[in-house]
């Protein structure tokens, strides 16, 4: 099969916007439609990656975003339930139904779809049910599908690791619910070249894979270290399980949600992998590649940071 246009449903996020460059550097034309070209402004720089304003929510916009292109993927997710189109039901398994139902009209058999490490139909929270209900139902639909299922994953821009070492800045303790919980952090680069790799490989299809980096953490190890490597290493109180519990409860709460008891029923299960990263490729340490971006500014920190911005 031969790949020249890609839409990513998406694209302007996260992990979205690490695979559009990788894409452009690979000679992929890439199609992001967004709802705002305001918000995805850091992808006009890239001479291939087309960004077309719509609602990806709106069954007749996501036919049009999808007509010619050779591959779709989705990497549409939300981690806190809001209501409407931020629900979980809403984010997850209406728009991979409404996007598979697109590709099924326009032609376009490849599909690659972002769930999550842990999805499962009987998951402990809504946020695994949900994604286990979207697998289901990509699987199900008559496209040439691959899943990746990856822990939680970390970057320059995301809002794990950074969000640790913010509280480190702040507070001269952090309260820890969960600190047992363990996961495999996988970075964001990594997770990019899977997704690109596999776009034109025929193994591929039908397949899922589990995407996890090389050390397993628990929760607290990791908040310890984000508040070492930025100069704010602070002590670690780590909160039993009923307390987890109703620190969740009370987050909920808050202006702008930094967990929920979702994310504490999710964090029940270990996001961990027992399986090889995919494609050959090597995922790469926390500790190889965070320090660029977390420790105090210097020349040196400031051009890794570019370069990560850069998707180089």
């Amino acid at each position: 099969m031969e790949v020249t246009t890609v839409c990513i449903f998406g694209g302007s996020g996260f992990v979205g916007r690490h695979i559009c460059h990788r894409l452009a550097a690979q000679g992929y034309r890439a199609r992001v439609p967004t709802r705002s070209r305001e918000r995805a402004k850091p992808l006009l720089l890239l001479p291939t990656v087309d960004l077309i304003e719509a609602d990806v929510h709106d069954s007749r916009d996501i036919v049009r975003a999808v007509r010619g292109a050779e591959v779709v993927i989705n990497l549409v997710g939300v981690l806190h339930e809001g209501r409407g189109r931020q629900s979980f039901a809403q984010a997850h398994v209406e728009l991979a139904r409404k996007i598979t139902a697109a590709c099924r009209e326009e032609g376009v058999r490849r599909y690659l779809h972002m769930s999550a490490l842990n999805a499962d139909l009987a998951g402990p929270s809504a946020y695994l049910r949900s994604k286990g209900e979207a697998e289901a139902l990509v699987r199900e639909s008559d496209l040439e599908v691959t899943v990746f299922r990856p822990s939680v994953i970390f970057g320059p821009e995301d809002s794990f690791l950074n969000l640790f070492a913010r509280l480190a800045g702040l507070l001269p303790v952090v309260v820890l619910g969960s600190p047992g919980a363990r996961f495999q952090p996988v970075f964001v680069e990594d997770v990019a070249a899977a997704f690109v790799i596999s776009l034109e490989d025929v193994k591929s299809f039908g397949k899922t894979y589990d995407l996890c980096g090389p050390t397993v953490y628990t929760l607290r190890e990791l908040v310890e270290y984000a508040g070492r490597t930025v100069g704010h290493a602070r002590p670690v109180i780590g909160l039993n399980d009923t307390l987890s519990y109703w620190q969740a409860f009370a987050m909920e709460w808050l202006p702008v949600k930094l967990l929920t008891r979702d994310n504490y029923y999710s964090m029940k299960v270990d996001s961990i992998c027992r399986c090889e990263f995919p494609f050959g490729i090597r995922p790469r340490p926390l500790e190889a590649v965070a320090p660029g971006w977390l420790k105090p500014q210097t020349p040196r920190s400031r051009y890794s940071r570019y370069r990560n911005r850069a998707g180089r």
